[in-house]
């Protein structure tokens, strides 16, 4: 007898349908074929399955056994097929009525008892389950939560493959889950630290509320212990909460990548992702042998701390490139492409020199200029280039230290980010631009006009400092940014004064005149 279920394969971040169908026919020699292109973990469930079974209570009868997962050109991975393969295997040995497998959607991994463990991707899976108009989806306990957030569809949690049995055949008729999606917005705004801790760095915090209004990169340059760390962790804290769909985004690939808190079905926060200097490409980019979003898509929507940027190795910074300029990640290999999302914002930290004294007043700096000129140079020009805000961070003086906490918590920050960022949603109504961190060509030139003095500036700054086109694009978006905080329809002057003054290796880089 022939039976088939509705299960999916995780392509990137999506699900794409797979139908999973076992012939099962008593004459012959008893064997179990597997086909369809199915990768180790999957040819690994016929023991799981059959052990799963069993344990259960429920006998196969000795038979040859095929079972095929189509589409056959697409490659299948994980445990998640242990359920689905259970469930059809018994309708095709008519332990279970195989018309009740009809319209649902399963996913889960059987331990040899017959319970069922959670597995990655359930969120994508729910959303093709609920867009492909499925009965209702059976999936392990710890996930139903996560798949329950997506509205308009019936989700169930088993616990083992006895409760998924008793769900299809209706001897078990529990409530489907539900998940309050309002609650899970109610403890976003609980950050920890705040920008009133920072004493002193009144330069820092203007760069960062320009980089948070528009979206723009941030690298921090200064000697150790003035406080660059202490403000990066703390830019989650001014960010506008993530909208829902932002949220869906993010969780989805959280939930691909296995990382999704049991506890969470939702990721409610702004990701804050500050990976070791020692990362290697696959592990920042994503990829590897079961290709997985690295650190750039899990800091989707959020922010990438590079903390000691110099230490990174080159050939791993030389691959922020292209999520840089087009806020997503192909991942190649022979057999496929994949594509994550990695929309995020660049916030990085640096010493001035190896020694990280060099602009410190309190210290004598012991680096050569040649050592110097090598540390930077670790650092390539077209990726400065891409970096928008350049900003020293000074050693904080004593006087500063001993001040109270400062007036200019996070929460007036964030007011006044959010007022800008609502300016730039109503300005780019209606087109692909969000923020003015990804103006480009026309849309360029016509928000960032400006007048023969203002060009003239500009001219002067270009041929003085030397910057590249790409420079001068990313000083025209800072300045647009600068001009909305100050409710300016145009550029002026002293716009684009600020924006330059923010481009500091720029500056170093030139020599003296």
């Amino acid at each position: 007898m022939i039976a088939k279920v509705r299960t999916a394969a995780l392509l990137g971040i999506e699900a794409v349908p797979v139908a999973l169908e076992v012939d099962l026919a008593r004459s012959g020699m008893p064997a179990f074929t597997l086909v369809g292109l199915a990768e180790g973990a999957v040819r690994e469930a016929k023991e799981r399955v059959l052990s799963a079974l069993k344990n259960a209570g429920h006998r196969l009868p000795p038979a040859r056994i095929t079972v095929n997962l189509a589409p056959a050109d697409l490659r299948k991975e994980g445990s998640g097929y242990d359920l689905p393969l259970a469930l059809c295997l018994l309708a095709a040995a008519e332990g279970i009525n195989a018309e009740r497998l009809d319209g649902w959607c399963f996913a889960g991994e059987l331990s040899l008892d017959g319970g069922l463990g959670p597995v990655p991707g359930i969120l994508p899976l729910a959303i093709m389950a609920r867009d492909q108009g499925a009965r209702g989806l059976i999936v392990p306990k710890e996930n139903a939560a996560e798949a329950a957030v997506v509205q308009g569809l019936a989700v169930y949690g088993a616990a083992s493959l006895a409760e998924a049995v008793g769900i299809v055949t209706g001897e078990l008729t529990p409530e489907p889950a539900n998940v309050d999606v309002d609650a899970l917005w109610s403890g976003q705004t609980a950050h920890e630290g705040d920008f009133a801790e920072v004493k002193g760095q009144e330069h820092a915090k203007r760069a960062i509320e320009i980089a948070a209004a528009g979206g723009h990169n941030l690298l921090f340059v200064g000697p150790p212990g003035s406080g660059k760390t202490m403000l990066a962790q703390r830019i989650p804290t001014v960010l506008p909460p993530l909208t829902f769909d932002e949220a869906l985004e993010v969780t989805k690939i959280y939930s691909v990548a296995g990382m999704l808190p049991r506890e969470a079905a939702l990721v409610v926060r702004r990701p804050f992702r500050p990976p070791h200097h020692t990362i290697s490409d696959a592990g920042l980019i994503g990829g590897g042998a079961t290709p997985r979003p690295g650190e750039v898509s899990l800091a989707h929507r959020g922010v990438l701390f590079l903390d000691e940027l110099p230490e990174f190795k080159k050939h791993v910074l030389e691959v922020l490139r292209q999520p840089l300029e087009d806020g997503r990640v192909t991942i190649s290999r022979a057999a496929m492409s994949l594509t994550y999302p990695s929309d995020f914002m660049l916030v990085a930290a640096m010493n001035p020199c190896p020694c990280g004294y060099l602009t410190d007043d309190r210290h004598v700096c012991s680096c050569q200029p040649l050592s110097i000129h090598r540390y930077r140079s670790r650092i390539s020009g077209p990726l400065m280039d891409r970096i928008d805000l350049q900003v020293e961070v000074p050693a904080v003086p004593y006087e500063d230290l001993r001040a109270p906490r400062g007036a200019r918590d996070s929460a007036t920050m964030r007011a006044g980010i959010l007022r800008v960022r609502a300016v730039q949603a109503e300005r780019y109504k209606g087109q692909r631009i969000r923020l003015n961190a990804d103006l480009t060509g026309a849309s360029l030139e016509r928000w960032c006009a400006v007048g023969a003095a203002e060009q003239q500036f500009l001219e002067q700054a270009v041929r003085r400092l030397g910057l590249s086109a790409r420079a001068y694009t990313r000083v025209l978006r800072i300045a647009r940014t600068i001009a909305d905080m100050e409710e300016a329809e145009s550029l002026a002057i002293g716009h684009l004064a600020e924006a330059i003054n923010f481009r500091t290796m720029d500056r170093v880089n030139q020599p003296q005149a």
